[in-house]
């Protein structure tokens, strides 16, 4: 089936079309000589290009645009180097579940397989960090092919899909018809969950005297905070998140006890360890959280909600697997839900919360602690985007900073991908115009994609960014100092750039801020500029972040400061 009347397009008009079909708005990309049919006739389009500096930053800044509207994100490359360059931000889309749809070129279909100047098999290397992907052979395949790749990229568990465009086939002409559904025999998601599965977990919910919810990203990416928040006041029971899972529910909410796992707070690790129910929430029991594996949770029933059959039982056993869309599964299970006995169990959270509340010390009264450059963040910037780069700055953006609404803290969780938080915060801010959007990064992390000031400056996008300077690679130094006997081996950055000046070079606003007393100014007049801005922040060069746990033990096995 089609819609609308037809009209005669080449290959890469047919692409913006079935863009524009797709309702996108916005494109971040970066041209070169197989993808100029493409950008020739992009050239007479409404869609908005963001030119990035380096590709990598066109996937991360879709990524960004993707998390924090929720819509699926679009980047552009020409081949070979420019597609492989995609190659980072594409994995750190498919390890944390984002919907993405990245358009390459490639030489044309009679030179494929030739080695051919700036040929790359970039489906062939992107197999494996794909929901899917697709080598145009036909024009005529092109509108069927977009649509399908958008409806992959945002249905089931979301993910990255790549179009590989060859030269030639973007100069055939033909007639466009758009199809007005997607007809996929192999893929059918499971959106609403087992009746009988999910009147299960309602049974095992009435039983259980010490619930606990466990929430991972899934709940963002199906929109289901308010039904998680919902299943937790109506059973009482305390939520705790994983880094992905952070702002699904408001920090300050009673029954919230944080995020949990490596840095997790105490008293989420501990009521994970003693809870006698887990209802896990689109979360996937990965390392990070669970720790040493045949110690999680011993004594836990485990109820477990995924739209992705894969994720259950993958790395834990579970006793009720509900496969389905969180939104839908969490409606259905809260009609047949009762309040737990669980009074005295949250009595004893909130003395755990009491007992061992995160926490640093102040080595100097003026030195910059970096936990308080979040602090103040949070007091100056009240619901504000959070982007993060990956590192120390990320455990601590996630441990204090105070989130109140979903897809407002954005990070790379499951790669870990330095360099991630610019750019992704460049989309975000793109796509939140409205939103105040501060990335807060390494001076290690920022130095990565540090060149997209210029597009954030040539298309007067306002992200602020915090570096937490320590002159270190942090996270690595704290590891060596911690398990490697201080032998700091390359990780010391301490004067590599002036960041004021570096930001004064692009045409940005560089600011710094030395002593307690200028952190929040400077973040004020950085936000209140309405410009690209850099707010360069020194701090403690040896803070460690805390809670720990180390690796291989136990989640109740924390290393806390006063023990080192």
């Amino acid at each position: 089936m089609t819609t609308g009347s037809t009209e005669k397009v080449n290959g890469a008009r047919a692409v913006i079309k079935c863009l524009e079909k797709e309702g996108v708005d916005t494109l971040f990309g970066y041209p070169g000589g197989q993808i100029i049919p493409f950008y020739n006739e992009l050239y007479d389009s409404d869609l908005r290009h963001i030119l990035v500096r380096h590709e990598q930053a066109a996937a991360h800044a879709a990524d960004g645009y993707a998390r924090a509207t929720g819509k699926t994100g679009v980047c552009v490359s020409t081949s070979g180097p420019g597609a492989t360059n995609l190659v980072t931000g594409i994995a750190t889309a498919y390890m944390d579940s984002v919907p993405i749809v990245a358009l390459t070129g490639q030489v044309p279909k009679f030179l494929i397989g030739n080695d051919a100047f700036q040929e790359a098999d970039i489906t062939g290397i992107t197999l494996p960090i794909t929901k899917h992907n697709y080598l145009v052979q036909d024009a005529e395949e092109i509108p069927r092919i977009v649509k399908e790749a958008f409806h992959i990229a945002s249905t089931g568990r979301p993910g990255p899909v790549l179009i590989d465009l060859p030269k030639d086939i973007q100069n055939v002409e033909f007639d466009l018809h758009y199809p007005d559904k997607v007809e996929l025999r192999g893929y059918k998601p499971t959106f609403k969950g087992n009746t009988q599965q999910i009147k299960r977990a309602a049974e095992e919910i009435a039983k259980s005297c010490r619930p606990i919810i466990y929430a991972g990203g899934g709940v963002i990416s199906s929109n289901a905070s308010a039904e998680l928040v919902e299943l937790a006041e109506t059973i009482l029971a305390p939520v705790t998140t994983t880094l992905m899972g952070i702002s699904s529910i408001p920090t300050e909410h009673p029954l919230y006890v944080g995020m949990l796992g490596m840095h997790g707070c105490k008293y989420a690790n501990y009521a994970i360890q003693e809870s006698d129910l887990i209802i896990a929430v689109g979360a996937r029991f990965d390392d990070r959280v669970t720790g040493k594996l045949e110690s999680f949770a011993p004594n836990a029933r485990i109820i477990h909600i995924d739209v992705d059959p894969a994720e259950i039982s993958k790395n834990i056993k579970v006793h009720v697997p509900i496969v389905g869309d969180a939104k839908q599964v969490l409606k259905s299970l809260i009609k047949y839900i009762k309040r737990c006995n669980s009074a005295e169990w949250i009595e004893k959270i909130n003395q755990w919360k009491k007992e061992y509340p995160l926490g640093y010390s102040q080595m100097s009264p003026d030195v910059v602690m970096p936990q308080f450059v979040i602090e103040q963040i949070a007091e100056a910037c009240k619901d504000a985007i959070i982007v993060t780069e990956v590192g120390q700055h990320q455990m601590w953006a996630a441990q204090y900073f105070k989130y109140i609404t979903p897809r407002t803290f954005l990070t790379s969780g499951g790669l870990g991908t330095m360099g991630y938080g610019f750019p992704a915060a460049m989309g975000a801010k793109v796509g939140r115009p409205d939103k105040t959007v501060i990335n807060i990064s390494g001076d290690g992390s920022f130095q990565m994609n540090s060149q997209e000031l210029a597009t954030v400056v040539q298309n007067d996008i306002p992200v602020v960014t915090v570096i937490l300077n320590n002159g270190y690679l942090g996270m690595v130094r704290q590891w060596q100092e911690l398990f490697y006997d201080r032998r700091y081996s390359c990780t010391c950055i301490k004067g590599s750039v002036d960041f004021v000046k570096l930001a004064e070079a692009y045409g940005a606003l560089g600011l710094r801020a030395e002593k307690p007393s200028e952190v929040r100014p400077a973040i004020e007049e950085a936000v209140r500029s309405g410009r690209p801005a850099i707010v360069d922040v020194i701090v403690e060069c040896e803070a460690n972040v805390y809670p720990m746990v180390p690796a291989g033990a136990a989640i109740n096995e924390i290393l806390d400061q006063e023990e080192q």
